[in-house]
């Protein structure tokens, strides 16, 4: 199983055990990814660590001094 963070800007747009699904993003030497309908987004990923899957499991948000984050499940290996 592989994890990611994501950061969403108010609560109450994701429960945890939600499924969702992921949009890839393409940056000039890095990938993001936004759980559709951009309720969320995940920093910066290199080229090496691309997300394979579209798809996963929210399995925890948490609220910070930052905001809010949210931990999603993906059914892949972490990169190596």
């Amino acid at each position: 199983m592989r994890t990611m963070e994501f950061k969403m800007e108010r609560p109450g747009l994701l429960e945890e055990g939600q499924d969702v699904t992921i949009t890839e993003g393409l940056l000039p030497s890095n990938y993001y990814y936004t759980i559709d309908p951009s309720l969320a987004m995940s920093p910066n990923i290199p080229f090496r660590e691309r997300l394979v899957s579209r798809s996963g499991k929210v399995t925890r948000i948490e609220e910070n001094a930052r905001g809010f984050y949210v931990t999603v499940e993906f059914d892949e290996e972490q990169p190596k």
